[in-house]
């Protein structure tokens, strides 16, 4: 069986959630650093002084800037690799099913859980109907697609639908 994931996938994505957050953080404590900084010297301004007005137009800069920054950055780099730390944790928690199917093709990218994955499709043999159906597996975006060619079996162990391990028949 080829794995996909390693121990130190996990705690990699861990670490680069923190360092993120480490990020986001920091420029949180500067931009509040500096708003309390222009607040106490408005505060210690003279009654009608011409420097509140500048005072004033660099305090809503500051925080221009900041909603600028943390919208884009929380909203997708944050919110891409919490969602990939998450689906690493359900792989290492979550109930694992095997089966043996034949491989159909290749769909197009699709995101699953918040998580950028290739579509590998395959056939699922219906036991009361019957009929052949197309099963969905799909494939971490970050690692390589397994060489799966059509019409070969390949035995399989899946989390929800997300490819863990894999083996190819001869």
């Amino acid at each position: 069986m080829t794995k996909i994931y390693q121990d130190r996938d996990l705690w990699n994505a861990v670490m680069q959630r923190r360092k993120i957050l480490g990020i986001f953080i920091g420029v949180s404590v500067a931009c509040f650093l500096a708003l309390a900084g222009f607040v106490a010297y408005y505060v210690m301004l003279p009654y009608q002084d011409p420097n509140t007005t500048w005072v004033t137009a660099v305090s809503c800069v500051v925080v221009g800037l900041y909603l600028m920054f943390a919208f884009p950055y929380m909203g997708i780099s944050f919110k891409r690799c919490n969602a990939y730390c998450k689906m690493l944790k359900f792989i290492s928690v979550g109930r694992k099913e095997s089966a043996t199917l034949p491989f159909e093709g290749i769909d197009d990218w699709t995101t699953h859980d918040g998580v950028d994955v290739n579509v590998g499709i395959f056939s699922v043999r219906n036991i009361k109907r019957d009929e052949t159906m197309r099963r969905q597996i799909y494939v971490d975006g970050e690692k390589d697609f397994p060489a799966f060619e059509e019409g070969k079996t390949a035995k399989l162990v899946s989390q929800g639908n997300l490819l863990i391990e894999y083996e190819l028949s001869e």
